[in-house]
């Protein structure tokens, strides 16, 4: 009975869905290298990868001490199908790793698994900017460089998804393996300045033994079109594990649909301290078609057929008018 109703949920969540349109940029619009989703989809006809392999330090300083030192890589792909506000993604993080006992000399046990990998969709719900035109004022300089009430109402994106878990993951509670399921509300806000908020509520594993709760918090700053930085939080609360995250870093776009970036990850508390470093990518292949210009292609043909029947019209009421 659980199961069906964590089901049901989970299909009520990705059937929220309005009549919307995302804002499809021009520019690569990546979710690396912070951990929160956007809640813009990529845009039809647009499939991006975003990768990025880090290094791992964690150290436990009360009784039982421990050390976990490694590698892994974070991973996803992005798919824009059918809507412009909706995309279907692949998100994962494959780590391998070496954890040490300092009070039992020569005991280590080397580890190797998935820490999560989901498949699910994302669709935005409302975009406070759809069908308006921000025009400027042409009184007032500082009026259009000032803060606008209206950049606080965000857009808004649900997303759901179905993890998989392996048997006898070190990762996660001894429980847990299978499917289990995810549901996100995502916020975003843009404000003048290249200044960007974005906030993630999430409940994933849901009818697993280990059903975690993440919230992350993420604002993001452009200081021109080529670089941008970020600061990030992320809270972990499950009865597994619990963790307050911090995460900075930054990126660089080396062309429209390549953008190079780095982040340092690190906690405040000694159960266990964590450190990671990583370096990505996320690159894009691009056939999205702009409807609205294809609208206008569409319309403009048709104009153009029309004048040509009504010019034919007129050839043929001249000839039968010089013939009576």
């Amino acid at each position: 009975m659980k199961n069906r109703l964590n089901l049901f949920s989970f299909i009520a969540l990705m059937c929220v869905c309005t009549s919307v349109h995302a804002q499809y940029t021009d520019v690569i619009n990546s979710n690396r290298p912070g951990a929160s989703q956007s809640a813009f989809s990529v845009g039809t006809k647009v499939l991006q990868f975003e990768v990025g392999p880090y290094l791992i330090k964690e150290e436990r300083r009360v009784y039982p001490k421990e050390d976990v030192s490694g590698f892994g890589v974070d991973f996803a792909v992005h798919y824009g199908f059918w809507k412009e506000a909706l995309e279907f993604n692949l998100q994962g993080n494959y780590q391998r790793d070496t954890k040490t006992y300092p009070l039992l000399r020569g005991v280590a046990i080397k580890r190797g698994n998935f820490k999560n990998l989901n498949f699910g969709a994302k669709y935005l719900v409302y975009d406070p900017n759809k069908n308006k035109e921000d025009k400027p004022n042409l009184y007032s300089y500082h009026a259009n460089r000032g803060f606008k009430w209206k950049s606080l109402i965000p857009a808004v994106s649900v997303a759901a998804g179905v993890n998989f878990d392996g048997k006898d993951n070190p990762y996660t509670a001894p429980n847990v393996e299978g499917l289990s399921y995810r549901g996100v509300l995502i916020t975003q806000n843009n404000f003048y300045g290249g200044w960007v908020f974005i906030t993630n509520v999430m409940m994933d594993r849901i009818g697993s033994d280990q059903t975690d709760f993440h919230y992350i918090l993420t604002l993001t700053h452009s200081f021109n079109p080529k670089w941008a930085v970020f600061g990030e939080t992320q809270g972990i609360k499950s009865d597994f594990y619990a963790d307050n995250l911090f995460r900075f870093g930054g990126g660089y776009l080396l062309n429209k649909n390549l953008q190079l970036d780095t982040a340092l990850t690190f906690n405040t508390k000694d159960t266990p301290s964590v450190l990671s470093l990583n370096f990505g990518a996320s690159y894009r292949l691009d056939r999205h078609k702009d409807k609205l210009k294809i609208d206008n292609r569409t319309s403009a043909k048709e104009q153009g057929k029309r004048k040509s029947r009504s010019k034919k019209n007129r050839k043929k009421k001249d000839t039968k008018f010089d013939e009576d």
